[in-house]
C-alpha cells in the first residue's frame, strides 16, 4: 500500500532505475523477484531544519527550568566543546537517528564554523565538511544551509558583538560569509545529488539590517533560511530599534520569497502573515523544540491559508519523530483554537514531504511518481500504535518507532527498524557522553 496522491493506494509496484522512480503501476499482484515493503509506503521525510549538535543536549535541561535564553547558555556550553572529529562523531549519529525515523534528506541550518575564539581551521568549511561526511555515512541527503552569524544579539541601541563562543558562529561580515560559502559550493561532493549547499541568516538578531542583501545575492537560487520571530524578546528589539517587525524588516530587504523558509515563525502580526503567505515563503513549524523550549504556538493554519507552503523540522532533536512533529502541528492548533482537524492528514503528509524537500532545494524529491527520487518510508499498521488504524489517518497515529523500512536512491538504509550502522543508540552515547564529562 502506498501514499499515491491523494492518500493510499492498495497493490502498488514502484519500479526504480538509476536511484528514480521509473513507473509506479496500481492494482498489481507481486511478482517474483519484487521487494516487498510492509504496511504504508510514504515518500520520504524531509525534516526541513536541524541543528545536529543540540542532539547533545536531550535530556541535560529539564532540570532548571528558564527560559530560551537561559537554555540557551547550556547550548553554547556543548558548541564551545566540539571540533570537526567530535561534530562528525555526534552529526553521523544524529543523522542515523533521523532515518529510523523515516527521514531521508535534512537540511542543517549549520553556523558553528570556526575554531575556538573564532580562529578559522586550515580548511575554512571543515566543519561543514564533517556535516556532509555525517550524513553519507548515515545515508540521509543533506541540504547544508551555511548560516551567516554576525553578531551577539540586538537591544534598543543596536547590534552587539559577538560573545566569546559566538566568535565561532561569525565570518565578520557578509563579504566574508559569502566568500567562505563560494569555497564550500565549489569544493562539495555535489556530482551524486547527495548535498545540496544553501544558506542561512541567523536572524535578525544576529544579522545587521545592513548586511541582509549581501546574504541575498549570495544566497543566489539556493534554498535560503532564517529563523523568525520565534520569540517575543526578538520581536521587541527589532521594533525598538528598527521600527518594524522582523518579518517586515526582511521583507523590506528582499529576503522573503518562493526561495525562502521561515523557521518558527510562533509570535506574527497579522500583516506578517500577510507577507509570508503573499510572498510564498515557505514556513518551517518546529513544535516539538517550541513547546520544550516554552517559545509558544504559531498560527500555522493562518499562514498555510494565506499562501506560505508548511513544512516540519526536528531542530534541537528534544525528539527525532517526524511524524510526530506533523502530529503536533495539528495538536497545538486543536489547543490553540479549540476545533479538531485544522489540518487534514494529507496536509501532514504534504508538510513531511513534497513542501519539506522542495524548501530544501529538492523539488525532485516528496512524491511517489515517476521521475522522483526512489526516497521511501514504509510505516507499519499491525504495531501497538497503529493497529485498526485507517490508513488515511496513520499520520495521526504512528510514531517513529513504527518505521520499518527507509529506502533512499533506490537503496534499503533502515530494514527491519535497524539501521545500517547497527546500534544507533551506542552511537549517540559514544558521541555525547565526552561532551558532558568534559564540564
Amino acid at each position: 500500500m502506498a501514499w499515491l496522491a491523494p492518500g493510499p493506494v492498495p497493490r502498488v509496484r514502484i519500479a526504480v532505475a538509476d536511484g528514480r522512480i521509473a513507473a509506479v503501476e496500481t492494482g498489481v499482484a507481486p511478482e517474483p523477484g519484487d521487494g516487498r515493503l510492509p504496511g504504508l509506503v510514504l515518500p520520504g521525510f524531509a525534516n526541513a531544519h536541524s541543528h545536529a549538535f543540540h542532539r547533545a543536549l536531550r535530556g541535560r535541561t529539564h532540570d532548571r527550568g528558564g527560559t530560551f535564553w537561559t537554555w540557551r547558555r547550556r547550548m553554547y556550553a556543548v558548541a564551545a566543546r566540539l571540533d570537526p572529529d567530535s561534530y562528525l562523531a555526534l552529526a553521523r549519529a544524529a543523522y542515523a537517528e533521523m532515518a529510523l525515523a523515516g527521514v531521508t534528506a535534512v537540511g542543517e541550518f549549520h553556523y558553528l564554523h570556526h575554531g575556538p575564539g573564532g580562529v578559522p581551521y586550515a580548511d575554512p568549511n571543515e566543519m561543514g565538511h564533517a556535516l556532509i561526511r555525517a550524513a553519507a555515512e548515515a545515508g540521509v541527503r543533506l541540504t547544508l544551509l551555511d548560516t551567516c552569524y554576525l553578531s551577539g544579539g540586538l537591544d534598543d541601541a543596536g547590534h552587539t558583538a559577538p560573545d566569546e563562543v559566538q566568535a565561532r558562529f561569525s565570518d565578520g561580515d557578509a563579504a566574508g560569509w559569502a566568500a567562505r560559502l563560494a569555497g564550500l559550493a565549489d569544493g562539495a561532493p555535489l556530482a551524486d545529488g547527495a548535498v545540496r549547499i544553501g544558506a542561512a541568516i541567523h536572524s535578525v538578531r544576529a544579522v545587521p539590517a545592513a548586511q541582509l542583501p549581501l546574504v541575498v545575492a549570495a544566497a543566489a537560487d539556493r534554498p535560503l533560511h532564517v529563523h523568525l520571530s520565534e520569540q517575543p524578546g526578538e520581536n521587541a528589539a527589532c521594533q525598538a530599534f528598527y521600527g518594524a517587525t522582523p518579518t517586515q524588516l526582511l521583507a523590506g530587504h528582499g529576503v522573503l520569497g518562493a526561495a525562502t523558509t521561515a523557521v518558527h515563525a510562533t509570535h506574527l502580526t497579522g500583516r506578517d502573515i500577510a507577507l509570508l503567505g503573499g510572498s510564498r515563503t515557505t514556513v518551517c513549524a518546529c513544535p516539538s523544540t517550541e513547546a520544550d523550549l516554552a517559545d509558544g504556538i504559531g498560527s500555522f493554519r493562518a499562514l498555510r491559508d494565506a499562501g506560505s507552503p508548511l513544512a516540519v523540522g526536528s531542530d534541537q532533536h528534544v525528539s527525532t519523530d517526524l511524524l510526530a512533529e506533523a502530529r503536533l502541528v495539528e495538536s497545538h492548533e486543536r489547543l490553540a483554537r479549540g476545533e479538531r482537524g485544522r489540518f487534514p492528514p494529507a496536509e501532514l503528509v504534504d508538510a513531511l514531504t513534497a513542501a519539506g524537500h522542495a524548501c530544501l532545494g529538492r523539488p525532485d524529491a516528496g512524491r511517489i511518481a515517476p521521475g522522483q527520487l526512489a526516497d521511501l518510508v514504509a510505516v507499519r499498521l499491525d504495531g501497538p500504535r497503529t493497529a485498526g488504524a485507517a490508513p488515511e489517518q496513520v499520520v495521526l497515529v504512528a510514531g517513529a518507532g513504527d518505521v520499518d523500512t527507509v529506502v533512499v536512491d533506490g537503496v534499503p538504509v533502515v530494514t527491519g527498524g535497524v539501521h545500517r550502522l547497527g546500534d544507533v543508540g551506542a552511537l549517540l552515547r559514544k558521541a555525547i557522553e565526552p561532551l558532558w564529562s568534559t564540564g
